[in-house]
């Protein structure tokens, strides 16, 4: 009975590990890494697949001279049989003296950002208010609807009547 217990714990054992392509290099100054756990049910923890790829980033630019400054982390857990849990960490590599250096927190960035440059050229027309027409049997049913309603007086309505009918002439 002890054997097949003891295998299973080997195999176990040996399934727990993390792998790791290594650092990637994205950009003249921008890496990755990528941290899988293949072992399944008997994973790691999140936490420990972060500590790790931030570990490995941080010996990668050290191994420079310089500074890992976080750019995104993504997590990916643990799905169907072959879809590993992983860690993403896309990171910066810079002098100590770098004003990069100083920031203290991971700034959002899009997954994917398109940058496109064209030049366009178009024949754009507005109109022109200032030379429009003002339609005078609107503004006189406007003005009617007024007296009517008692906010003008008969006196006010014929004195505004006239100014419109002598704009529109």
């Amino acid at each position: 009975m002890k054997s097949p217990l003891i295998l299973f714990l080997a195999v176990a054992v040996v399934l727990t590990g993390c792998s790791s392509p290594g650092v990637v290099q994205m950009s003249p100054d921008t890496y990755m890494v990528t941290v899988e756990d293949h072992g399944g049910i008997f994973a790691f923890n999140r936490a420990k697949l972060k500590t790790k790829a931030m570990e490995q980033a941080n010996a990668f630019a050290a191994s420079q001279g310089k500074i890992a400054i976080p750019v995104s982390m993504k997590e990916h857990p643990v799905g169907v049989l072959g879809d590993w849990a992983n860690v993403e960490y896309q990171f910066m590599v810079v002098d100590k003296n770098d004003p990069a250096a100083r920031r203290t927190s991971l700034a959002p960035r899009a997954d994917v950002v398109i940058e496109k440059t064209e030049k366009i050229t178009a024949d754009v027309q507005t109109k022109d208010v200032s030379d429009k027409k003002q339609d005078t049997y609107t503004e006189l049913m406007k003005l009617d609807d007024l007296r009517k309603k008692g906010v003008i007086t008969d006196a006010e309505f014929a004195a505004e009547k006239q100014k419109i009918l002598n704009r529109s002439n």
